[in-house]
């Protein structure tokens, strides 16, 4: 027991001399970046800072070399910060999320981006198109499909009308919670808010446990918190982000009704994505309306062996074709066989457009 407080004391000064090789270790990676954004302004100077394939080689190299204790997404998402503050040495990157603040869009965006880029609040999924579109900011995100409720068709739709590039994707876990203010009579709760896709998610939840109280759908989860803090007799479904926000306090926690609850978001912008190694690409595509057609459009990614990851049909806005598929695989439109089945499908298609190809969510 007495050397308790000598193998203490050395374990400490360990740490301090870890901390200190630590900063200094951050600070020359954020030198070389500083060099690298100056050499790229000399040769260009409009040069893009922010490259998705390099960040995603980058952090799975993290993962494989990770030996532990800390777990390798712990690890990747440790380093994802110190790229992100590096970065803004260069060029703080904007990007533009489905608003307001708190919502898990935003909380998708400091996922993917770290919480050195600058995220921008916007109040419809098209207008994070019109930003991004316009130069106004460097990326966008927005949600494209949850585990359990499936596709959102605002995304989809958006895509159609846009020349936006799909440059990224990220998965968060969605964990909601009941939550109220410091005004709130717990007992008298009548009213709860939140948006339409987590009072879906949190159906059996609600039903067992609040079936009297009146659901109001609203914009987003974020806002159904602000509300809350107005009212005493009134809850909110929201996440952890909304909760710290508007200083919440949880009175149920993880109250969606499946475990896995999860949704995907992309990252869109305006330029294409080199190669990572481990990429998916998206396209959509008007087939006419005629006997085989979906076995058609099918029938070569069969052939070439690429997996596809997601297929959804969606009425045509043209009125021209019946339907459009917009179809996720694995590969990048510059590989071999990528580029062979896209010719394939340009020619039995009425329409094809590549949606973009994108490293796979590390993350």
């Amino acid at each position: 027991m007495s050397d308790t407080p000598k193998d203490l004391a050395g374990l400490r000064q360990r740490i301090d001399q870890l901390d200190s090789d630590i900063m200094r270790l951050i600070s020359e990676r954020a030198e070389c970046a500083r060099s690298v954004a100056e050499t790229k302004t000399k040769d260009d100077p409009q040069a893009v800072f922010y490259r998705p394939e390099r960040e995603a080689q980058v952090l799975r190299r993290i993962m494989a070399l990770n030996d532990g204790p800390l777990d390798s997404e712990e690890m990747a998402r440790l380093f994802r910060e110190i790229m992100s503050a590096c970065l803004a040495l260069e060029q703080p990157v904007k990007v533009a999320y489905l608003g307001p603040e708190g919502t898990f869009t935003q909380q998708a965006a400091l996922k993917h981006f770290g919480e050195s880029a600058i995220s921008l609040p916007m109040a419809a999924i098209d207008e994070v198109f019109r930003e991004v579109e316009a130069g106004a900011v460097n990326y966008g995100v927005v949600p494209v499909e949850n585990s359990t409720e499936g596709v959102i068709n605002h995304t989809l739709d958006s895509f159609m009308d846009s020349s936006m590039r799909i440059c990224g994707e990220v998965v968060l876990r969605i964990h909601h919670h009941l939550l109220v203010s410091d005004n709130t009579r717990r007992d008298k709760v009548s009213r709860i808010y939140s948006h339409p896709q987590s009072f879906a998610q949190c159906r059996k939840w609600l039903d067992a446990h609040y079936p009297q109280a009146e659901r109001v759908p609203v914009s987003s989860n974020a806002e159904a918190a602000r509300l809350v803090k107005t009212e005493w007799h009134s809850a909110a479904i929201a996440g952890d982000m909304a909760a710290k926000l508007y200083g919440l306090t949880r009175v149920a926690e993880k109250i969606e009704d499946r475990p896995d609850n999860s949704t995907r978001f992309l990252i869109i912008g305006n330029q294409d994505v080199p190669m990572s190694g481990d990429d998916k690409t998206s396209i959509v595509v008007a087939m006419r309306n005629e006997p085989g057609a979906l076995h058609d459009l099918l029938e070569p990614f069969h052939r070439h062996q690429i997996d596809l990851t997601r297929l959804e049909t969606r009425p045509s806005r043209s009125g021209v074709w019946n339907y459009v598929f917009f179809i996720d695989f694995k590969g990048h439109r510059e590989e071999s066989r990528v580029a062979a089945v896209l010719e394939e499908v340009q020619m039995r298609a009425a329409e094809l457009k590549v949606l973009g190809s994108f490293p796979i969510g590390v993350l």
